[in-house]
């Protein structure tokens, strides 16, 4: 006779069901900017962008919450693939501009529509209400521990 195992108690502990779903959206929002040849970095950036304007490299990094190490990396191959342009900054020449290319607009399209399948897919189970108040919580929570701790958050997946 085969018996139910009850789940070990730290299977019910909120902060082991949020590493293991925040592995799961990682996962998937890995593999979707993946399918379209992006990185999470490169979305950060175009969306960023999108929202500031033309910025230079250090705005990008503060809004974005990337390191400028990343940053450079990340610029090249946003560069290389003309998705952003950099050009010398015309009032302080030794710092860039970057901008959003045309073609970077419509890679932002793409990457923000698998985003959309991705977040449909990890909240699957959940209705629009659940949905909206899993956010909001999710969203106190964090903003109560980075307070405490003076850490910026991570910018949205």
């Amino acid at each position: 006779m085969e018996t139910e195992e009850k789940p070990a108690r730290w299977e019910g502990l909120p902060s082991w069901l949020l590493g293991q779903t925040a592995g799961h959206a990682q996962r998937l929002v890995g593999e979707g900017f993946s399918s379209v040849g992006a990185r999470g970095y490169h979305y950060r950036v175009l969306a960023t962008l999108e929202e500031l304007g033309p910025a230079s490299q250090a705005a990008l990094g503060r809004r974005s919450g990337i390191h400028l190490s990343d940053m450079v990396a990340t610029l090249n191959e946003l560069a290389d693939r003309d998705l952003v342009e950099r050009a010398p900054d015309p009032s302080d020449r030794r710092r860039n501009v970057v901008t959003l290319t045309p073609e970077g607009r419509r890679q932002l399209r793409r990457l923000e529509k698998r985003l959309a399948e991705c977040q449909d897919e990890l909240l699957a189970p959940l209705s629009p209400e659940e949905r909206q108040r899993l956010t909001e919580l999710l969203s106190t929570l964090l903003d109560h521990h980075n307070r405490r701790t003076g850490a910026p958050g991570e910018p949205p997946h």
